[in-house]
């Protein structure tokens, strides 16, 4: 069996998951600003608590669409294409980003989680190569091709 299937699977759980809790803790990190009437230079609580939870909700669709592309590499075993391959690839950027800011910021254990789900998604699109490779065709067993021609060149003459 190969690693391909499992590979686009976890991804897909990973990528569903993340997009659950991102959106769960901007709706939450939104309903915290919005009781405790907090401000921030000045800004209105109430947009500030509006643009979490409109945030939250659409990096969670992010997520989630790209948990879908994972999904649908996983059922069909093939590569990714076109908008999925694109979706994939910037899923891969801002895991990467995410995690150059959450070490400093949240932790090194956020560092980690952000990488290890970076590996998985680059580990997806290099598992499923987009480029088809042709089998190597079997040499006839006399060094001759199919018209009889010798198929390698024939030796230089040399000068007596």
């Amino acid at each position: 069996m190969s690693v391909r299937r499992p590979v686009a699977w976890t991804v897909a759980v990973v990528l569903f998951l993340e997009a659950v809790g991102v959106a769960a803790l901007n709706w939450f990190l939104g309903i915290v600003v919005d009781r405790q009437e907090m401000s921030l230079a000045g800004l209105d609580p109430d947009a500030m608590s509006v643009s979490s939870k409109i945030g939250g909700v659409v990096f969670g669709l992010y997520f989630a669409l790209c948990g879908l592309v994972a999904l649908l590499v996983a059922i069909r075993d093939r590569a990714p294409a076109g908008l999925g391959r694109i979706l994939l690839i910037s899923a891969a950027v801002v895991h990467g980003l995410l995690g150059a800011f959450s070490w400093g910021l949240v932790g090194p254990g956020a560092f980690v989680f952000m990488i290890v789900v970076l590996a998985l998604i680059v580990l997806l699109l290099m598992t499923y190569d987009t480029r088809e490779r042709p089998a190597p065709e079997p040499r006839p067993a006399d060094g001759r091709g199919d018209d009889g021609s010798p198929v390698s060149p024939p030796p230089a003459p040399t000068t007596p």
